[in-house]
């Protein structure tokens, strides 16, 4: 690919290309295989912004002016598990691992955070100087997707979506332009990287605020499956609660094991302060435990804990549904009919999770500034659904797929019976086929398209970055 060799001939760019050691453990580094078994022409790997520009002017020359069609992906962790989402079959990788800064500020009020970090790297410098920021929960998550996509956090009640706390994203543009887009500078700009993803540009820089943080109380808790009904009543009355306790959040897990046909509960509480069993939290907790690890300690511990292992087929799929018992307890009733077809999948592993979304989560996003993701205080209090499969065998493809969309589709009309429907995706865990730009709402969505004409009016990363979820579909 001549793109390939132009950006190989410049001092400047370090590529790789099929066959060696770096481009091979380039792909083995994704998380998925689906994502490992794509094969990229060549993977360019900047050390800086002014490379990164490089190589976004040399793709976007050889684009206008050369005689071959060329694609190319971008990448930060590579923890989207389809394929072509931060990879590209005979295209470019510009792969951002080597832009890995976590440099605080004199007066520790902002951290700059390189996207080619993991958020494990981000803790470890962090934690050392009673420091935080919000940040996906498991170590091996890459900074720059969960940043653009929104992001979840175990600080978020108090504090928002993570893209919330973005002060200012250094990015480069289409046209290799470097700029930096905040409250004051390209404003238009900023609020559409806060959940607008990778249709701008390659973010090299995230100004996050940072703030005091003290260890706090955190782990896991695994007990049977007789539970469930329990806790989902209990997860009801959390997330409605209208005295929510802002330093509380709790991730409930129900987990399939299709060797014996059983279920069991995975939560992981969180309270972001040095107390043990807060109230908040007690009728979580108090669940009779076959594994309590629940302790005082810090972020990278508990990123750490999180553990997802990576090298098998993977499937992410999500929803967003307003607080309703009624509807915990059907989405559980129908992954109870649908899980058993694919129960002879070899290596299955299975594990949907709830998490609260109070209102005062939306309330801190809208006090921290704009973002682009189309919820507010009006929403009420939501709960996100994540489906995570897991699973050995190529073959088994088709069945996973289809088995797992048609029980979405079935949450999803049982919630248009309920009335308890809103439109709202996670990008960060949605599955290819859904469509989380067109969740936002219209409005948003007419937004982020005029941001992308005016600073990529040729449409580079609409039409030549396949990978991600585009906003003219």
């Amino acid at each position: 690919m001549a793109q390939c060799a132009a950006l190989a001939l410049s001092v400047n760019v370090s590529v790789s290309f099929p066959g060696s050691v770096p481009y091979d453990r380039s792909l083995a580094s994704y998380w998925s295989l689906q994502e490992a078994e794509v094969r990229p022409s060549c993977i360019v790997t900047p050390s800086n912004r002014d490379e990164a520009a490089l190589a976004i002017k040399t793709l976007g020359l050889g684009i206008k002016y050369g005689s071959e069609q060329c694609s190319f992906a971008v990448r930060s962790g590579g923890h989207t598990p389809w394929a072509g989402a931060a990879n590209i079959e005979a295209g470019v990788v510009v792969a951002l691992q080597k832009l890995n800064q976590v440099t605080v500020s004199v007066d520790e009020k902002t951290v700059q955070v390189g996207p080619g970090n993991r958020w494990g790297d981000v803790y470890r410098t962090l934690d050392s100087r009673g420091l935080a920021v919000l940040g996906g929960r498991l170590a091996t998550v890459g900074v720059g997707g969960l940043v653009t996509g929104g992001g979840f956090s175990h600080f978020s009640p108090r504090y928002g979506f993570v893209c919330d706390t973005v002060d200012d994203f250094e990015i480069v543009l289409a046209s290799g332009a470097i700029v930096n887009a905040n409250a004051s500078v390209n404003s238009d700009l900023w609020r559409a990287l806060r959940g607008g993803s990778n249709n701008f540009g390659i973010v090299t820089a995230f100004t996050m605020r940072s703030f005091k943080q003290e260890n706090y109380w955190g782990g896991s808790i695994i007990s049977d499956g007789s539970h469930i009904d329990n806790l989902l009543q209990t997860f009801e009355a959390f997330t409605g609660n209208p005295e929510y306790d802002p330093y509380a959040t709790n991730i409930l897990n129900l987990i399939w094991q299709p060797a014996t046909d059983s279920w069991i509960t995975l939560q992981s509480p969180s309270y972001t302060k040095t107390q043990t069993n807060p109230p908040a939290l007690i009728d979580f907790t108090s669940v009779p435990a076959l594994v309590n690890t629940m302790r005082i300690s810090n972020s990278t511990d508990f990123a750490n804990e999180l553990f997802s292992a990576s090298g098998q087929r993977q499937l992410m799929i999500t929803a967003t549904f307003r607080n309703s018992l009624p509807m915990l307890r059907a989405i559980h009733e129908i992954q109870l009919q649908m899980a058993p077809a694919l129960r002879n999948i070899s290596g299955l592993q299975w594990s949907l999770s709830l998490q609260p979304q109070p209102s005062i989560m939306f309330k801190a996003s809208a006090e921290a500034g704009d973002n682009s993701l189309g919820l507010d205080e009006s929403d009420g209090n939501l709960f996100n659904v994540l489906l995570t499969a897991t699973w050995a065998d190529k073959k088994d493809d088709p069945l996973v797929v289809s088995q797992t969309r048609r029980m979405f589709e079935q949450f999803e009309a049982k919630a248009e019976r309920l009335g308890v429907t809103n439109p709202y995706l996670y990008l960060n865990y949605a599955a290819s086929w859904q469509d989380p730009i067109n969740g936002y709402g219209a409005e948003s969505k007419e937004f982020l398209q005029k941001v992308s004409s005016k600073y990529d009016p040729e449409g580079l990363f609409q039409k030549n970055v396949p990978g991600g979820f585009k906003l003219f579909k």
